[in-house]
């Protein structure tokens, strides 16, 4: 059935494309379809593009792990359109022929600013790009079966075929075909998650009604004898300890045990047994196994795989105590990995995790159907404890690089209001200034998503699409309310997801989709269809950007010469293909990050490039040519230069975040402010040089 849906949406989209090329031929109709789309339609298109997998999937993930805090993103990415409608639309019509480039360089007629603004929506596309291109390795993987790089290779081949053939026509049906699809099933969805309310005994099944069944991980005790814990599992050993600190107060926060112990197998054929491991059958077979991996041991005269399993400390006393199940990821020496002490497989991968294990008394355990004001309200009382997926990575004693991964309960009042993923608060023994770090790396990322949406390549180059401003005043208007619908919806796809105990604890990106596999594969195929339809609208929009900014705007400039409308149409295509290739290396090499996360980089290097010089453009007369050409360039460099040099960054080096040279993640509020004070230099010192003429 996935495979099935799969083919069919791809086919719809290669048929979009196809029937649009034929429009495609000229200058103005590859890059901004003549500027004949129909207000209405170019409104859901805005949706259908804005709304990325970093909404799709980011948002709705980021909501079932951190709560409040997640939806934080919904708010700023919605807000953000204030600024596009009262303030840039109009005037981008007015302006602009074919790309922003074009409308800053209006009044200067100079060279440099487009350059500087084709390298800047360069930037700010392939930055936009990489997020896209992770959630599609994060959709395919499940849905076809198939290794995430291989996920990532599908969408960006399919986008190349559709924007070098079709151009901007071609992508903004195909954006328009996703817009209704999105906004159409996430209410589907969201009115299954009200309809099944919340159920604290009896969770779904983790991978639909012919599925496995929901795991509940348990508790074990132990025993201390001569100060040797002894578990009470079947032949349990303690082979390792490791303990956490608080990086603050130096105190234990995390003790995990690692117990070997027997699993019972069952003879399949000769030298081959299988065991079932947290639920899933595992397959062994004798002529691989090897001493670090598992063994074979008899036990009451039958056969037994012996296995490794990490366990947390819960409580414990003088006599004993007990210990929590957890999950485990184990990177050997030889770079293997083990998941819950058995090799890597598609039959031996990480399960499920989420869910709320309590409510108030009065329901007895399950709401039922509720309504949407009556289920947020449910998780927002103290009563209420949620199940949070929680992380944590060490080396254990054999050298070992070891991935923890285990639920916290934490009450539903503080689940819902501020501070899980975002702390704002101070932590007891936590120095002064990491809490305003902290509040400072919030502030900036809000203000990257309020001021990056009216400066995003993609975003801008829709208003060229329509035949006037007034009717790109009104398409904005129309993406609002699509928009704005949307994110409403992700907060109960959010909690659905937690509700339903359907994260996976690798990735918050695939939260949507594993809530829709609770329902049954066919809801699940058609959710993961439409996502990768969402990655097809928006990549398509970022790559005819970045193909209009080199073929319009940088070719010209940088060879000084003048092209032939067909000869612009090709670089433009060759470029879509480069351009798409780059997106598909980066898609891989960040895989794992959350696109939401991913994206609010993508907004402030646009805030930090574009968005100064547009509206100092617009609203300052002394704004000079230079002045714009050092504003774009300051905000490029130190936007992707502190991204660089942020503790996220840092990690992904291999180095420890602490040491960083940028101590918060979230460049915007340093950049913004800063692309804006050279813009208003600049042009005090050069405005005696140039004349220029305001925008009427």
């Amino acid at each position: 059935m996935a495979i099935a849906v799969f083919v069919v949406f791809v086919a719809l989209v290669l048929a979009i494309s196809a029937y649009a090329s034929r429009k495609a031929a000229s200058v103005g109709g590859y890059f901004v379809a003549n500027s004949s789309i129909p207000w209405g339609v170019n409104g859901i298109a805005f949706a259908g593009g804005y709304l990325s997998v970093a909404s799709f999937l980011g948002i709705a993930g980021l909501i079932a792990f951190f709560g409040y805090d997640g939806f934080l993103y919904s708010i700023g990415f919605l807000a953000g359109w204030i600024v596009a409608l009262f303030v840039i639309a109009e005037p981008m019509k007015r302006m602009g022929t074919f790309t922003f480039p074009d409308a800053l360089n209006r009044n200067f007629s100079r060279p440099g600013i487009q350059l500087a603004a084709g390298l800047s929506v360069l930037v700010v596309s392939l930055f936009y790009l990489v997020p896209q291109m992770v959630g599609a390795g994060v959709l395919v993987e499940p849905l076809l079966g198939i290794p995430h790089f291989w996920g990532v290779i599908i969408v960006g081949t399919v986008v190349i075929l559709l924007v070098a053939g079709g151009g901007m026509t071609s992508t903004t049906y195909v954006q328009f075909f996703n817009g209704g699809l999105l906004l159409t099933f996430a209410a589907v969805l969201s009115i299954a998650v009200l309809v099944r309310g919340i159920d604290t005994a009896d969770r779904p099944t983790e991978e639909g009604v012919a599925g496995l069944e929901s795991y509940h991980f348990s508790e074990v005790g132990f025993a201390l004898q001569n100060e040797a814990p002894e578990v009470d599992l079947r032949g349990a050993r303690v082979v390792d300890r490791h303990v956490v600190t608080d990086r603050y107060t130096g105190e234990t926060s995390h003790v995990f045990y690692r117990v070997s112990h027997l699993f019972e197998a069952l003879p399949v054929d000769e030298g081959t047994f299988t065991a079932n491991v947290k639920g899933r059958t595992v397959r062994f077979d004798t002529e691989r196994a090897q001493a670090a991996d598992w063994s074979l041991e008899q036990h009451d005269g039958e056969t037994h795989v012996r296995l490794d399993e990490w366990f947390m400390l819960l409580s414990e006393d003088a006599d004993g105590g007990v210990l929590l199940e957890t999950q485990s990821q184990t990177v050997q020496a030889d770079g293997s990995v083990l998941v819950n002490g058995a090799p890597a497989g598609q039959a031996n991968r990480l399960r499920q995790m989420g869910g709320v294990t309590e409510i108030d008394d009065a329901f007895e355990g399950r709401t039922g159907a509720v309504g949407p004001i009556r289920l947020l309200s449910v998780f927002s009382d103290q009563a209420t404890v949620v199940r949070q997926p929680k992380t944590i990575a060490f080396t254990a004693s054999n050298g070992e690089a070891v991935t923890v991964y285990y639920e916290e309960p934490v009450p539903g009042s503080t689940f819902m209001r501020p501070g899980l993923m975002f702390p704002v608060e101070a932590r007891e023994g936590e120095p002064a200034a990491t809490t305003l770090l902290n509040r400072l790396n919030f502030i900036s990322l809000m203000l990257a998503l309020f001021l990056g949406t009216s400066a995003l390549p993609h975003i801008l180059i829709r208003y060229y699409t329509v035949p006037s401003a007034a009717a790109a005043r009104k398409s904005t208007i129309v993406a609002i309310a699509g928009i704005g619908l949307f994110y409403i919806l992700t907060m109960y796809l959010g909690v659905g997801a937690v509700a339903s105990g359907a994260l996976n604890p690798e990735t918050s990106n695939m939260s949507a989709p594993l809530l829709a596999r609770s329902f049954g594969e066919v809801l699940f195929a058609v959710i993961s269809g439409i996502a990768f339809t969402t990655v097809l609208a928006t990549v398509s929009g970022l790559i005819m950007a970045a193909s209009g900014a080199v073929a319009h705007d940088l070719m010209g400039n940088l060879l000084r010469r003048e092209f032939s409308d067909t000869a612009k149409v090709l670089t433009g295509r060759i470029v879509a293909v480069v351009v798409g290739i780059v997106g598909i290396v980066l898609g891989i090499a960040f895989r794992g990050m959350n696109v939401s996360f991913l994206v609010g980089w993508a907004f402030a290097v646009a805030a930090s490039a574009n968005l100064p010089a547009l509206v100092l453009m617009l609203f300052w007369k002394r704004t000079t040519g230079t002045g714009i050409i050092a504003s774009i360039l300051v905000g490029v460099i130190a936007s992707v230069g502190l991204i660089l040099l942020s503790p996220d960054m840092w990690a992904r080096y291999g180095l420890d975040p602490a040491t960083a040279p940028m101590p918060i993640n979230q460049p915007g509020i340093v950049s913004i402010p800063l692309s804006f004070i050279v813009l208003v230099v600049v042009s005090l010192f050069t405005a005696q040089k140039e004349q220029t003429t305001p925008v009427a």
